[in-house]
């Protein structure tokens, strides 16, 4: 073999290993590409369920969160339903016992030490003219019995623990000393009131035997709340409750 038949032979053979170098070049890095893709998607995929899952857990937290926001709305209204019920409850107590200021319609009473009397009168006592404890306990008791709601004597409110001394033509009500004339404030039905205290032979006539007493109707009297300290001491409160307990 010549010179020039072995170059040729040699230019061949390194031709050949040339295309095989890149053939497995090229091999390779598609391999490469390959794995790298696959490596790719997996991570993406993974990625992907870790936040569906995440999704998931706060898309139940926040469900978790809206019902117990709801359940506080509705106890929140519950309560203040309780609440407002409560309140009126207590505000209608507060006004029959006589701790809040009061207006309505009803009677004034007032009455008067007679100081018209004179020598020629058949009156034998004068103690008789001036009002006394027992006259103002009698209006008292006639304007309950037709229904009176709230009452007062010379703006001393008349309560539950109101009781009433006498020394002299002096009246104490609640720890104050009160005299003639006394005004005598009762809210309720002014009909049946007056007609209880003017009727024939009651209480008024009565009164201006000895002493002077008169009744007026007026559509729009106050009567001031009771300034002095309620503290029952043998009353106990009853508390209901408005489920069973097993």
């Amino acid at each position: 073999m010549n010179k020039k038949q072995i170059a040729i032979t040699l230019g061949i053979v390194c031709l050949i290993l040339t295309m095989f170098v890149v053939i497995q070049i090229r091999t390779t890095n598609n391999a490469n590409k390959v794995v790298s893709q696959t490596f790719t998607s997996n991570d993406l995929r993974n990625q992907v369920l870790k936040w569906k899952e995440r999704y998931d857990t706060t898309y139940a937290e926040l469900q978790s969160s809206e019902k117990k926001l709801e359940d506080v709305r509705q106890q929140a209204s519950e309560n203040t339903d309780g609440s407002d019920e409560k309140e009126a409850e207590l505000k209608k107590n507060n006004i029959l016992i006589g701790l809040t200021d009061v207006t309505g319609e009803g009677v004034i009473v007032t009455l008067k030490d007679n100081n018209t009397v004179t020598a020629d009168s058949n009156i034998l006592d004068p103690s008789m003219v001036i009002v006394h404890m027992p006259d103002i306990l009698g209006v008292i008791n006639e304007l309950k019995n037709a229904g009176a709601e709230a009452i007062s004597i010379n703006d001393q409110r008349v309560v539950s623990t109101t009781s009433l001394t006498c020394e002299g033509n002096i009246i104490n009500i609640n720890g104050e000393k009160i005299s003639s004339p006394f005004v005598i404030k009762a809210i309720g039905s002014s009909i049946y009131m007056n007609s209880a205290l003017t009727r024939a032979g009651g209480t008024i006539e009565y009164l201006n035997r000895y002493i002077q007493a008169s009744v007026k109707t007026s559509n729009n009297i106050t009567i001031g709340k009771y300034t002095g300290v309620l503290n029952p001491k043998y009353i106990k409160y009853t508390v209901k409750l408005p489920y069973k307990i097993a």
